[in-house]
């Protein structure tokens, strides 16, 4: 979505003659940083990038174990992998689609550098009990927030009161162009911590440091820079997501009312430590036998209402091409993780979260009918 706001901004940007990391860089690097209630932000080219970035910055390479969640997108193993570290694959719940604290438990191992949750649609991993854990071990803690702008959680017994990817040592988000705030690509990273900020940023700027003269280079970095455009547009998406957010938070407080009323679909629970949530997807656990036909045959009949349904993802990571034939990858089964690839997992996309009550309403008159009818549904 886009308006004057993106338009004026562009073309100050272009009239300007300024187009290169610049002063909107450095506005919407403080804007966002106030908004998730984090001191730092660093921008990247990419959600990716930014947690490649953290990793580097926080020490993390050969030898080091990063534990990840099973179910999720590709980029928070493969940033592990990019490196030199192992990504070390940990279960999720299958209720709320964040990784399970019993589970990275259990595979801490002495070579375990990190731990990475992920926030996964913008429901909050469990950052009390995970933050027990990594002190009790003395291990890092990096936030994949890329689904969970404006999320805050409310924690330790409710005295706390912080944004997504501040909890951790940092955080990582993503603008790319499925995201709730866009610019079509870009990235932030998060930190309370200045050190490791100026870190990041020398990371991503070329190995440059503050207020050293231009041609000197002190780490080995990468060009990770957002450029001055891409700022103009994240600071007019920014200044919607407040009413958004609500907006996505109310409607999806309905269709949690009327679903459940359905046997067979279990919508994320809430989570009061977690308001507001972000909702990047609305998820649900779908149970087969309750509702009476497969997932596919629900999803097929949804699609032919209109209803941009999908399962979420095939499989899980560790049994993705690039990890199958790898040493220790072969024999994982993780049960929350398996059940949602093969059978539970249904999401659809956040932009259906801004229409009215009638078009939840709609989406709820969909899943009754072909509950209804789920006995004559063939292939």
């Amino acid at each position: 979505m886009w308006d004057d706001r993106e338009r004026r901004g562009l073309n100050a940007v272009l009239e300007s003659g300024k187009w290169w990391y610049g002063e909107k860089v450095r506005e919407f690097e403080e804007a966002f940083a106030a908004f998730q209630k984090g001191k730092y932000c660093v921008t990247t080219s990419s959600g990716t990038t930014a947690l490649e970035t953290c990793l580097l910055a926080l020490n993390i390479g050969a030898g080091d174990e990063v534990i990840v969640p099973a179910y999720t997108f590709m980029a928070t193993a493969s940033a592990v992998m990019r490196v030199g570290a192992r990504p070390v694959f940990a279960d999720v719940n299958p209720d709320n689609y964040c990784v399970a604290p019993d589970s990275v438990a259990a595979v801490i191992t002495p070579r375990t550098k990190a731990i990475m949750p992920v926030h996964f649609a913008g429901m909050m991993a469990d950052m009390d009990r995970l933050g027990r854990i990594a002190r009790k071990h003395k291990l890092l803690i990096v936030e994949d927030a890329c689904h969970a702008w404006g999320t805050i959680w409310k924690g330790a017994g409710g005295t706390g009161v912080v944004g997504a990817g501040t909890i951790g040592d940092c955080g990582c988000f993503s603008f790319q162009a499925s995201k709730n705030i866009t610019a079509g690509e870009g990235g932030a990273i998060l930190t309370n911590d200045e050190k490791l900020a100026n870190i990041c940023r020398s990371y991503a700027n070329c190995g440059r440091n503050a207020n050293t003269p231009w041609y000197q280079h002190f780490l080995m970095g990468s060009n990770l820079r957002l450029t001055e455009f891409h700022a103009a547009i994240l600071l007019a998406q920014l200044s919607r997501m407040p009413k958004h957010t609500a907006k996505r938070e109310e409607n999806a407080k309905l269709l949690n009312k009327w679903l459940r009323e359905i046997p067979g679909l279990y919508p994320v629970p809430d989570d009061k430590r977690v308001k507001p949530r972000s909702y990047h997807l609305y998820c649900i656990r779908f149970e087969p036998k309750e509702f009476g036909c497969s997932r596919s045959l629900l999803i097929k009949a949804a699609q032919a209402e209109g209803l941009a349904l999908v399962p979420g993802y095939p499989m899980p990571l560790y049994k993705q091409p690039m990890f199958v034939d790898r040493p220790g990858y072969k024999n994982i089964c993780l049960p929350g993780t398996e059940k949602l690839c093969d059978e539970s997992a249904l999401w659809f996309r956040h932009f259906l979260l801004l229409g009215t009550e009638s078009d939840m309403r709609d989406i709820a008159k969909i899943f009754c009918k072909i509950h209804a009818h789920a006995s004559e549904l063939t292939a």
